[in-house]
């Protein structure tokens, strides 16, 4: 389940807390961005920000290989990496769809391809740089192209809330209006930043097959 469903439905977590964590008090249009085309292939399109669950969708899917990085903000053990940028980043081949999932907590991204028959999936390697312009969003940075037997999985996961069609785009805008401070005794300002929670709203905005729907859910994660 991708980290909007989750939130739409309820179920924040750990996760879905660390998508909003860049963001501060205002309005930030054009974000989450999501594509379908429905033709003999399903073939679906997205931004940064779903780069983990499509990796995760596809592992789901079967025993899937995955090469690419792995980006973590903590040492993974059992993987050699190197550290850049704060961050830990580790190169991965011959990477297993149970990999994925043992790792799926502690990964900060997965920035992975995959490619066996009927699943095609193309991650770029390196993330946008943060204060990107709604303008400037890229919504193919995560490419996807799975066989139309999986349909089913990828509309109940991304599109649940849409009805059928052979095209949907999907924009999502954040309404932060409150930062809610941890109560901790963390002194390291970065930190705390880190653990603080976004309070405000998402407004879901789809469009299927030339008709608009839209969608609004306040949230704190």
């Amino acid at each position: 389940m991708n980290f909007i469903k989750r939130v739409f439905e309820g179920k924040i977590d750990d996760a879905s807390h660390r998508q909003f964590v860049r963001f501060g008090k205002g309005e930030y249009g054009g974000r989450a961005l999501l594509g379908l085309w429905k033709t003999k292939n399903i073939k679906i399109k997205s931004s940064f920000e779903f780069a983990n669950d499509f990796v995760l969708f596809v592992a789901n899917l079967g025993d899937v290989s995955f090469s690419g990085d792995i980006w973590s903000k903590d040492e993974l053990d059992g993987l050699k990496g190197q550290k850049k940028a704060g961050k830990w980043v580790y190169k991965v081949n011959d990477f297993t769809s149970s990999q994925v999932k043992n790792f799926a907590d502690k990964a900060y991204y997965f920035l992975l391809n995959a490619e066996q028959e009927g699943i095609k999936l193309k991650i770029k390697a390196k993330l946008p740089k943060p204060g990107k312009s709604e303008s400037k969003v890229d919504d193919k940075f995560c490419q996807m192209e799975i066989d139309a037997k999986y349909y089913k999985y990828a509309k109940d996961d991304f599109f649940w809330d849409l009805p059928d069609g052979k095209k949907m785009n999907v924009a999502h805008k954040f309404l932060i209006s409150e930062i809610i401070a941890p109560k901790t005794n963390e002194k390291d300002f970065a930190k705390i930043r880190e653990m603080a929670k976004r309070k405000g709203k998402i407004i879901r905005t789809a469009n299927v097959d030339g008709k608009e729907v839209k969608f609004e859910k306040d949230f704190e994660a």
